[in-house]
């Protein structure tokens, strides 16, 4: 299966620790992590939300190529090339 990144965001604070179905989840902040792994979108959506509060906002979408970005943790940028085109 091809892996596929995503970003998430919330408005709740995404635990950095989360067990789910990828292969990695690198905190960007607390409310916004990068999800690589080989499941789908809603799967990867719906373990994230199980475990955030029910009023919590969600978002997660797939990226095919690499963002703009500034301001985050040391090594993302890095991580961001080697894992997007």
């Amino acid at each position: 299966m091809d892996t596929t990144i995503y970003l998430a965001w919330s408005s709740e604070p995404i635990p950095a620790d989360l067990l789910g179905p990828w292969t990695e989840l690198r905190v960007l902040a607390d409310d916004l992590v990068a999800v690589e792994g080989t499941e789908s979108l809603s799967r990867v959506y719906h373990e994230i939300k199980w475990a955030l509060p029910d009023d919590a906002a969600l978002f997660v979408t797939p990226l095919n190529e690499r963002p703009k970005l500034k301001h985050l943790p040391a090594g993302t940028t890095t991580w961001f090339r080697e894992h997007l085109p």
